[in-house]
């Protein structure tokens, strides 16, 4: 798995503010269908972006809490979140989560279950924590849907490779109905939507990931660091030469509990 570091924490700051994961954030935020007083917990919510945006949307009368591991992750949401009085930033993971059981209204996970090592368990502590009819909404990659062009076929796949080590679960959303169904949820849905660009912006999602599939495959030996500074700086020159194709696609998932 990544380490949310400081360094780390401020890439994804720029990406996360970004059109392609504002989208990707927007696409949870809407599939919540979040109403006034609403009490809701964003689980992962890193630098809490969309923490804050579903505090808006709920309002005073409503309660949002945020849900990370990370330390660095909970300043930076504590932080953007510090505005709204009824939003609180705590430790925890997925599978423990720190509430009551039936109390929570609505319940979103972006970027969550494909790092999870027993995705059944986080799923069942969410179909715990909220009230009958609830609403669980999920974001995650489509890991084994990347394309990503390279003159050098044999680096790529191996930048790839060295990449699928960083998740647990490549397939969550494969996963989804059967998981979901099998905790007492019902009204399942799974809708895909897709990056897929032929430049290279500095806020956008293939941007973001040259920097941490670069960075990630040299720290923890899987190539050398010589390897891929030139995979990064051949992306680089594709974008100048008007040649970079990169295409990946996530899925936003919903159900209810039953």
């Amino acid at each position: 798995m990544l380490e949310f570091d400081e360094k780390t924490t401020k890439l994804l700051e720029i990406a996360y503010k970004g059109g392609d994961v504002s989208l990707r954030r927007r696409k949870a935020f809407d599939a919540l269908h979040l109403s006034e007083g609403d009490f809701v917990v964003d689980i992962g919510c890193g630098n809490g972006l969309l923490t804050e945006e579903i505090a808006r949307a709920v309002g005073s009368s409503g309660q949002v809490i945020g849900i990370d591991p990370s330390d660095d992750m909970r300043t930076a949401a504590s932080l953007r979140c510090s505005a709204f009085q009824t939003t609180e930033i705590v430790n925890g993971s997925a599978d423990a989560l720190p509430l009551k059981d039936g109390e929570v209204d609505k319940v979103v996970a972006v970027q969550v279950l494909e790092y999870l090592p027993d995705i059944p368990t986080a799923i069942a502590q969410v179909h715990r924590v909220l009230t009958t009819g609830g609403r669980f909404v999920a974001v995650d990659t489509g890991c084994k849907t990347l394309d990503w062009f390279s003159e050098d076929e044999d680096r790529m796949r191996r930048v790839q490779e060295a990449w699928d080590h960083h998740y647990v679960e490549p397939r969550v959303a494969a996963l989804w109905p059967r998981l979901v169904r099998n905790a007492g949820f019902v009204a399942v849905e799974v809708k895909p939507f897709t990056f897929a660009d032929v430049t290279l912006r500095p806020d956008g999602v293939a941007f973001m990931l040259l920097h941490l599939m670069s960075s990630y495959a040299s720290e923890n030996g899987h190539m050398s660091s010589k390897e891929t500074k030139a995979w990064f700086d051949e992306q680089i020159d594709l974008a100048q030469q008007g040649r970079f194709f990169f295409s990946l696609t996530y899925y936003q998932m919903s159900a209810i509990k039953a």
